[in-house]
């Protein structure tokens, strides 16, 4: 079975865990959202590819679920010695070795999709993991309304004019804690980016395509935004988990992101958000079983089961669920 995941960072990562187990067999393919990437003391930084390397290569810190296990941080106390900034994005010592590899060899002309390659021969997490894009993209976050007098944002030059400023989403999401409205989420640069190579070929020769339980809007969103990824997603099997239980976020912001663009923080908004002409199978939590109901989700089918990565049983009983709807779902199957 050839298995094709569109991922974000820490819900994805732990995904993953557990479709390794599901399907020990499948070829995984892991496109990786590089919209969160960013440029921090002049070195590359690649948040949800190094948390899926990291996580499935056996170096996560898995209580936070990103960076490092057993990391220090001796070299960001020492850029703060010398005032530089920024100083609300933490950074390990062994997380910077990998920026620093990262970044030598994207100076001397590799491609982002190579130098995610050279660094997966150390980590070898077991899926082919590919950036989206090996073009910059980099989602960029419109702020309006209350709180962005008191942010900051005035004093560093980024406020324009109406009560509006533009940040990069980590400034966002990492510093601010997305307690700032988002009047709007721009993937910059991704309408001029193409897909990096390997991506189409992976999704088109895919028996199933799985969105896991990422930002719809941020991760999932981004990677479908490249142009090219979403017509060849739509042409395939494509099973969703939802993000959303009970009308909260699993994990971290969603909730903001998801506001920024008009939708409801439910399980049954973000699968009618996608759509059925996107999506073909929708994994809900049980307590949101209603969903398969909802009018909104006509012709995608909907399943409820327990949706809560507890622990790698749980989360392979998600992921097995997952390729069970899919394979229900399948052309030609009775």
């Amino acid at each position: 079975m050839r298995i094709t995941v569109l991922a974000g960072g820490v819900g994805a990562a732990r995904f993953l865990r557990g479709l390794k187990q599901a399907a020990p067999d499948a070829e995984i393919t892991v496109i990786g959202n590089t919209g969160d990437d960013i440029t921090l003391f002049g070195l590359r930084v690649c948040p949800d590819l190094d948390t899926v390397m990291y996580t499935l290569g056996g170096g996560i810190d898995e209580e936070q679920g990103w960076g490092r296990a057993g990391e220090t941080h001796h070299v960001r106390a020492e850029l703060a010695a010398y005032g530089a900034s920024p100083d609300w994005f933490t950074l390990g010592d062994k997380d910077f070795a990998t920026h620093i590899r990262r970044s030598q060899l994207l100076a001397a002309g590799q491609p982002l999709s190579a130098v995610t390659e050279a660094l997966c021969q150390r980590w070898r997490p077991g899926v082919r993991l590919l950036p989206m894009s090996d073009d910059p993209v980099e989602t960029h976050v419109v702020l309006a309304g209350p709180g962005l007098a008191d942010s900051g944002l005035a004093d560093s030059g980024l406020a324009g004019s109406g009560g509006r400023a533009v940040v990069h989403f980590q400034e966002w999401w990492v510093r601010l804690h997305a307690e700032v409205p988002a009047a709007e989420i721009i993937a910059s640069g991704a309408a001029d980016a193409e897909p990096a190579p390997g991506v189409l070929d992976a999704i088109g020769a895919a028996d199933v395509v799985l969105f896991p339980p990422s930002n719809p809007v941020v991760s999932i969103g981004t990677i479908l935004a490249v142009p090219g990824i979403r017509a060849a997603v739509a042409a395939k099997t494509v099973v969703g988990v939802s993000p959303i239980i009970g009308g909260a976020p699993v994990r971290g912001m969603a909730d903001a992101c998801l506001t920024a663009i008009g939708v409801a923080t439910s399980a049954a908004a973000v699968g009618a958000h996608y759509g059925p002409g996107l999506i073909d199978g929708w994994l809900v939590d049980d307590q949101d079983k209603a969903a398969a109901d909802d009018p909104d989700l006509a012709g995608i089918e909907v399943r409820a089961h327990p949706l809560y990565m507890r622990d790698l049983p749980a989360t392979t009983a998600i992921a097995r669920a997952a390729l069970d709807l899919a394979a229900e779902l399948a052309p030609g199957h009775p």
